[in-house]
């Protein structure tokens, strides 16, 4: 079984308005309201690609409800702990640009933290748990290593999806999967990333410090995967970029999902690929038919 963790789900309220103007009534051209957070993203994806698993982590409140009615909509099975606070809204305003608004989100407890840590006790060595985003600040900037060390002691494997230092402290456990962007790279090495050589550099450093796979996701140059073995690029197929949202999420999706099925780290590059492609060119996460058409197009090739 995937499981995946989302410690701060949203609702995101896209909201698109013609011709904003500050300190004035503006109307919306249309909105749209979807279940948000990486993990969720995660879970998603992988429900439309027929891969099952769980989605964990907090929800409260009528926003709460809503994500998890969709979440089981989709066929999707949940295990969330409830929390006191409603689960937070974020507005994604489109108006020519796209400005974001994201909310704090609740306040979480120490009875509810360790109601989610409980429930990673009943992991088998089979199972793989995707942690992805960010850590809310009432639960403090080391939960993620605590949920580590739950997954380490069942002998299951885990992804990781955050940046700066709550990355860095899980790269000892040695995650099965990492995919910093480009811009991550450079950000948690406190360097310029020149060209590709530089990213596999930085990518290779990933590998020495502990990760088992890292995913380097390039937006229009494609993606570079680095493993011990070799380095290979996968392209990006042609389409009309929509929506930014989600498309990292996608990638890990269909990366984890297949690696799973096929253990082929170069069919899980390009369905991860293809993936984030059908979701950057897509109002909302992608559909399997969309991500089923653009597989053919995705080359992967060694560096």
């Amino acid at each position: 079984m995937i499981y995946t963790v989302t410690l701060n789900p949203s609702i995101d309220y896209i909201v698109e308005v013609q011709d904003l103007k500050l300190d004035a009534l503006n109307r919306m051209k249309r909105d749209l309201k979807l279940p948000g957070g990486k993990g969720i993203n995660v879970s998603r994806i992988l429900s439309r690609l027929g891969v099952e698993n769980t989605a964990l982590g907090f929800l409260g409140g009528f926003t709460g409800r809503f994500i998890e009615d969709v979440l089981k909509s989709e066929s999707i099975v949940t295990d969330f702990v409830s929390v006191q606070d409603d689960t937070r809204i974020n507005i994604k305003l489109k108006h020519g640009g796209e400005t974001e608004i994201n909310g704090q989100g609740p306040r979480i407890g120490d009875e509810e933290a360790n109601a989610l840590a409980e429930k990673l006790r009943a992991l088998t060595e089979e199972d793989i748990v995707v942690l992805s985003g960010s850590v809310p600040p009432s639960l403090g900037s080391s939960f993620y290593d605590r949920l580590i060390a739950v997954i380490k002691e069942r002998g299951a494997k885990f992804v990781i999806d955050t940046t700066g230092d709550a990355l860095l402290e899980a790269l000892p456990h040695g995650p099965l999967l990492v995919k910093p962007n480009h811009h991550e790279l450079a950000e948690l090495f406190g360097v310029e990333i020149e060209g590709q050589e530089d990213l596999i550099k930085y990518g290779r450093k990933l590998l020495e410090m502990g990760a088992k796979n890292v995913l380097i996701s390039m937006a229009g140059d494609g993606a570079l995967l680095v493993t011990d073995e070799q380095v290979y690029h996968a392209n990006v197929p042609k389409g009309e970029v929509r929506n930014s949202v989600g498309a990292g999420d996608s990638m890990i999706a269909g990366f984890v999902g297949t690696l799973a099925k096929t253990g082929s780290p170069l069919e899980a590059l390009r369905a991860g690929t293809a993936s984030g492609s059908a979701t950057a060119f897509s109002d909302d996460l992608a559909e399997r038919a969309k991500i089923d058409s653009l597989l053919s197009q995705v080359q992967v090739n060694p560096v």
